[in-house]
């Protein structure tokens, strides 16, 4: 499922070709994604002008004229890929591809396509009003690179947990955006082991001890450079321009089992553990 640099990558992609414009016409080629779109969904877009894009966690949050939010996931295999109907094209344009669930047509001419294979995406559409009190968004943590997001508060989230520190870090609740590949990433980073139990980067008070700065640290690291690279493609993520991400090329250990660890005079191998019924990877000899 792509995480919170993929999401971003993908906000980015859209924000030039969406701030500003209309919907000039709006194509929902299926009654349902993840979840049934309401029966009106087409006709409460069309007209409307875009005025914001935002990404909370994994999500993409559009601001409409009307006063809602078109809420957006990408679930598992979904993608935007944008066009334009003036003949200039930011990438191949294939008409009417089997999995093109819903194409939205704006007012400069763009013509964006969300395409989902498996239909885990989903597609939403909210009052502003009443956008804190969305179930999909109201337990979220809180977002990694925003200013709030300090070792302070991932101390009091994680201080008193019996749990792992990866469980803890790829619960929503805890922070926000994180998964499987960026949390080994960041562990990496931060030399701990993804075994270690989540209340060791707090003191007895809850407050931050040296291990918190350091998986802040790590975990801003990982996602601003996720982000630089446009995200990992291992399986489906695409960018807007139907180009690949290229930060799987830069994993230190995330799908490197058995390889060498690159830091330098580590010597360890990267192991493979299950956590969770998820793959983990780390170095045992860095990690601690």
């Amino acid at each position: 499922m792509p995480e919170l640099p993929e999401v971003e990558t993908v906000r980015r992609g859209l924000e030039p070709v969406m701030q500003g414009a209309r919907f000039a016409a709006v194509e929902a080629r299926r009654r349902d994604l993840r979840w049934p779109l309401p029966s009106d969904f087409a006709a409460r877009l069309q007209g409307q002008a875009v005025t914001g894009l935002v990404r909370r966690a994994k999500y993409l949050l559009v601001d409409l004229s009307s006063g809602e939010v078109l809420l957006m996931h990408l679930g598992m295999s979904g993608s935007f890929r944008v066009a334009h109907d003036c003949g200039q094209r930011t990438h191949e344009r294939t008409q009417h591809l089997t999995h093109d669930h819903v194409v939205f047509h704006m007012s400069n001419g763009a013509r964006i396509a969300f395409n989902d294979p498996r239909r885990f995406g989903s597609m939403k559409l909210i009052r502003r009003a009443e956008l804190e009190q969305e179930p999909l968004l109201r337990a979220l943590g809180p977002e990694p690179l925003g200013n709030a997001f300090d070792a302070a508060l991932l101390a009091g989230a994680c201080a008193g947990k019996k749990t792992s520190l990866k469980a803890a870090l790829s619960d929503q609740r805890v922070v926000a955006g994180l998964g499987n590949i960026y949390v080994c990433e960041a562990l990496y980073r931060a030399r701990l082991s993804p075994k270690r139990s989540a209340a060791t980067i707090a003191t007895r008070g809850g407050g931050p001890n040296e291990r918190a700065q350091a998986l802040v640290e790590g975990i801003r690291a990982v996602l601003n450079d996720a982000i630089a690279a446009g995200g990992s493609s291992l399986r489906d993520h695409k960018r807007t321009d139907g180009e690949l991400g290229l930060f799987q090329h830069h994993f230190a250990v995330y799908d490197r089992e058995g390889r060498r660890c690159p830091r330098r005079g580590c010597g360890g191998t990267i192991k493979r553990i299950v956590q969770g019924a998820r793959s983990t990877f780390f170095c045992p000899v860095c990690q601690r």
